[in-house]
C-alpha cells in the first residue's frame, strides 16, 4: 500500500482552497459593494442555492463518499479502476444531464418551493430567470466532482483543490469588467457561473489524463458495480448534504424578510472560509487514507490518521470560532461595508456571524468523522443522523422564527451542526471500536487548543472595546483590524506553542515534503 502523506495532503488542498476563499472574499465584497443586501442578491442567492444545492446530492456528497473508496479499492487491487470511473462517469452525466432538463422546465416551481416568501413581488421572477442561466453549473461541477474523486483517490490533490479559484477568477473578473463599463453588474456575474463552470471541468479533466485515466462520454450501463455505486451514493448524498438542505430551509423560513436572505447569505460566506480551508481538506484527504489503512488491516494507521486530522481541524477552527464570536463587528464591516452595504446590514450580518461561528468547529468535525463511515462503504448511518439533525434544524429555524425573527436559520443550523457531530461521534465510538476513538494526543492538545483559543477571544474583545472608535475611521478602520489580527495570531501561536498546543515544526515538516 501507497500511504497518502497526510499532513502534506491537508496542506496542498488547505493552501489552493484558502487561495479560493480569499478570492471569494473579494467576489462578496465585490457582491456587497455593486448589488448590496436587497431584492436582486435576495434573488440571486436563491438562484445560485439550487445548483449547489444538487451539486451537493449529485456530485461531492455522494461522489466523495461512494466514488472514491470503491474506486480507491479497485485502484489499490489493481481490478479495473479505470473501467469502473468511465461506468460511473457515463451514469453520473446521465443522470445529471436529466436533472438540468427537469430543472429549467420547473425553475418556477424550485424558487417557490426553496425560497415560498419571494411569491408575489419582484424577486420569484427575478430568481426564476437567474436560474434559468445559472442552473446548468451542476452539470459542468459533477462531472468535475467525478474526475476530482479520481485525483484524490490517486493521491493527486492539487489540482482539483484548485478548480474552485477559477470561479472566483472569472466572476471577480466579470462584476469589474461590467461596472466599468457602466452594465448591470448581477448580469455579467450570473453569465459568468456555467462559464466558469466549463473552465472548472477542462482543468481535472485534463489533470485526470495527466494522470493516465482517460474517460470519455458514453451511453449509461447499470451494471452490478453500478447498482452497488447507486444504493451506497443515495444515502450519503443526503449526509453530506445536510448543511445545504439546513441553508435551504433557513433560507425558506427568511424569505419573507426584507434582506435577511441577503444578510444570512453573506454571513454564511465568512465562516465558510475557515470552514473550506480546515473542512474540505480535511474530508477530501482522510477518506481516500482511512479507505486504503483499512483494506490493509492497518487499524493502528486509521486512529493515527482520525486523530492527526481531528487535530488539525481544532487547530485552526477553534480560533476562528473565538474570533467570529468575539470580533464579529470590525470584521464585517472592514470587509463589507461600503457601496450598498451600509451600517445597518453590517450589524444584521455580524449578528449572524457570531452565531455561525459558535457552530464552525462542529461543521468541521463532521468532515473528520464522516469519512470512517464511508471508509467502510456505510453511508445508511449517516443519513440516519442526518435526518435527525436537519428535522432538528427545521423545528428550530421555524419554531424560533416569533422569539427572534430572521436570526432563527442560524442558532438553527449551529444547533443541528452539534448535533450531527455528537451522533457521528458516539455512533463510532460504539459500532467500531478503538479505531474510531481518538487518542490521547488528541485530547492533551485538544483542551490546550481550546483554551488558548479562548484567551485569544478575550483579549480581541477587549482590544476592540478600546480601539472602537478607530473602526468609524475609514482611513483607520484597515489597519486597526490588522493591528487585532496580528495581535491575535501572536498571542495564539506564541502561547500555543508555549502550552503544547502544537508544534510549529510539524507543519514546516509538512510544507518541505509537499514541495518535494
Amino acid at each position: 500500500m501507497k500511504p497518502i502523506k497526510l499532513l502534506s495532503g491537508f496542506v496542498t488542498v488547505g493552501f489552493w482552497t484558502l487561495a479560493s476563499r480569499i478570492l471569494g472574499f473579494v467576489r462578496e465584497i465585490l457582491i456587497a459593494a455593486y448589488i448590496g443586501p436587497g431584492p436582486v442578491l435576495d434573488a440571486f442567492v436563491a438562484a445560485f442555492r439550487l445548483p449547489n444545492l444538487f451539486r451537493r446530492f449529485f456530485a461531492e456528497g455522494a461522489f466523495n463518499a461512494a466514488f472514491v473508496p470503491q474506486f480507491a479499492d479497485r485502484l489499490e487491487a489493481n481490478e479495473d479502476a479505470e473501467g469502473f470511473a468511465q461506468q460511473a462517469f457515463n451514469l453520473l452525466a446521465a443522470a445529471v444531464l436529466a436533472l438540468t432538463g427537469l430543472g429549467m422546465v420547473f425553475m418556477p416551481a424550485l424558487v417557490w418551493a426553496t425560497a415560498e416568501g419571494f411569491v408575489g413581488d419582484a424577486r420569484f421572477d427575478l430568481a426564476v430567470g437567474y436560474g434559468h442561466i445559472v442552473f446548468p453549473y451542476i452539470l459542468f461541477m459533477s462531472l468535475a466532482a467525478l474526475f476530482s474523486g479520481v485525483l484524490n483517490a490517486t493521491g493527486r490533490f492539487a489540482a482539483a483543490a484548485a478548480a474552485p479559484v477559477l470561479l472566483n477568477i472569472f466572476a471577480c473578473s466579470a462584476m469589474i469588467t461590467g461596472a466599468a463599463l457602466g452594465h448591470e453588474v448581477i448580469t455579467w456575474l450570473v453569465w459568468t457561473i456555467p462559464v466558469a463552470g466549463v473552465a472548472q471541468l477542462a482543468l481535472v479533466w485534463r489533470a485526470t489524463e495527466r494522470a493516465g485515466i482517460r474517460l470519455r462520454p458514453g451511453l449509461p450501463r447499470v451494471t452490478p458495480a453500478m447498482r452497488r455505486l447507486v444504493r451506497v451514493a443515495v444515502p450519503a448524498a443526503l449526509a453530506m448534504g445536510v448543511t445545504q438542505v439546513n441553508l435551504v430551509v433557513g433560507q425558506l423560513v427568511a424569505s419573507d424578510i426584507e434582506n435577511a436572505v441577503s444578510w444570512l447569505f453573506i454571513a454564511d460566506r465568512l465562516y465558510q472560509l475557515p470552514l473550506g480551508v480546515v473542512g474540505i481538506a480535511v474530508g477530501i484527504v482522510l477518506l481516500p487514507d482511512l479507505t486504503r489503512r483499512l483494506r490493509a488491516g492497518d487499524d493502528t494507521g486509521a486512529r493515527e490518521g482520525l486523530s492527526r486530522a481531528g487535530e488539525f481541524s481544532l487547530l485552526l477552527t477553534l480560533p476562528s470560532a473565538a474570533a467570529f464570536i468575539a470580533v464579529p463587528v470590525p470584521l464585517v464591516s472592514v470587509l463589507y461595508e461600503r457601496g450598498a452595504t451600509g451600517p445597518e446590514d453590517v450589524a444584521a450580518i455580524a449578528l449572524a456571524v457570531a452565531i455561525y461561528g459558535a457552530g464552525l468547529p462542529a461543521f468541521v468535525l463532521q468532515k473528520v468523522l464522516q469519512p470512517l463511515y464511508f471508509a467502510r462503504q456505510d453511508t445508511r448511518t449517516p443519513f440516519y443522523y442526518a435526518l435527525v439533525a436537519m428535522i432538528l434544524n427545521a423545528v428550530l429555524a421555524i419554531g424560533l422564527k416569533p422569539l427572534v425573527g430572521w436570526v432563527s436559520p442560524a442558532i438553527a443550523a449551529s444547533t443541528a451542526g452539534w448535533a450531527m457531530v455528537a451522533l457521528l461521534w458516539m455512533g463510532a465510538g460504539r459500532r467500531m471500536g478503538d479505531v474510531a476513538r481518538f487518542d490521547a494526543r488528541f485530547f492533551r492538545r485538544g483542551w490546550r487548543i481550546l483554551a488558548v483559543s479562548l484567551l485569544m477571544g478575550a483579549v480581541l474583545h477587549i482590544g476592540t472595546l478600546q480601539l472602537a472608535w478607530l473602526f468609524y475611521l475609514p482611513s483607520w478602520r484597515y489597519l486597526a483590524l490588522l493591528g487585532l489580527i496580528l495581535t491575535g495570531a501572536v498571542i495564539y501561536f506564541g502561547v500555543g506553542q508555549a502550552v503544547g498546543a502544537f508544534r510549529l515544526a510539524e507543519f514546516k515538516k509538512a510544507l518541505r515534503r509537499n514541495r518535494g
